[in-house]
């Protein structure tokens, strides 16, 4: 097992790629700590890590409010008493469309969610690294960082904010054994597909997604956990600032 004796935080794993990112890295022997806003998808995935032989707890977290994460952490060491990976995926977006249509709320909403969750991680959580001399952080950004789309401009300028971040924080926390890495998913089947579309969620207008994907095809949780698991495994202990790209050739 790839993570025995690992425990790591996942955010928004109550669906979607969090999910996946759980359910892969309590497969692979990590007691995973399940924190979604969502109590009822959470709980749900807690039921199913431990119906599947693995050990998982729920925390219900805003990643946006600083007191919420806090007590993420600490809900995390009162339940398994350690911590070594952060998995930061919780997000959102805005629908696709103009630019100028997005109102000021939403801006400040998916700013607050995709980016300012990521301060306020390493804000409680690179002390505790820092106190027991190592930890990973897993940030999930999107090929919308490195290859935006018209019409989602503002989710673009998060992810790459979240891109540029990741690798900031590895150079600065390197040497200290922190490391932080980011993930850029393409496009996937998961709840925000007709948000990231701007179209309803046809075969017909996915084709029009697809085509842009030289392996032709979304991507899935299950593509996202993977890399997920090898950033965060020891097979990866000399890896850090590093954001790859899992879009099966969008990004070429």
């Amino acid at each position: 097992m790839r993570l025995k004796n690992k425990v790591a935080i996942v955010t928004g794993a109550g669906s979607g790629f969090g999910e996946g990112i759980a359910k892969t890295y309590a497969r692979e022997g990590a007691r995973v700590m399940v924190a979604d806003i969502g109590e009822a998808g959470g709980l749900r995935v807690v039921e199913e890590i431990r119906a599947a032989g693995g050990d998982a707890h729920f925390v219900k977290v805003d990643v946006s409010k600083s007191a919420e994460v806090a007590a993420m952490l600490a809900a995390t060491l009162e339940a398994y008493g350690h911590l070594d990976i952060v998995v930061n995926n919780a997000g959102t977006t805005h629908r696709n469309r103009p630019m100028l249509e997005v109102e000021e709320d939403e801006f400040d909403r998916i700013y607050a969610i995709n980016v300012k969750s990521i301060y306020l991680s390493a804000k409680h959580i690179v002390p505790y690294f820092r106190k027991v001399g190592r930890g990973v952080f897993v940030n999930i950004a999107s090929t919308a960082g490195i290859r935006p789309r018209p019409g989602l401009t503002w989710y673009n300028g998060t992810k790459g904010a979240v891109i540029t971040t990741s690798k900031s924080m590895a150079a600065e926390l390197g040497p200290e054994n922190i490391r932080v890495n980011c993930v850029n998913p393409v496009i996937s089947a998961t709840g925000l597909v007709a948000e990231f579309m701007g179209v309803p969620d046809t075969p017909e207008n996915r084709k029009k997604f697809t085509a842009t994907i030289p392996l032709g095809r979304f991507s899935t949780p299950q593509d996202i956990a993977n890399a997920c698991l090898y950033l965060a495994s020891d097979e990866a202990e000399f890896i850090t600032g590093v954001c790859l790209e899992v879009d099966g050739g969008r990004c070429v």
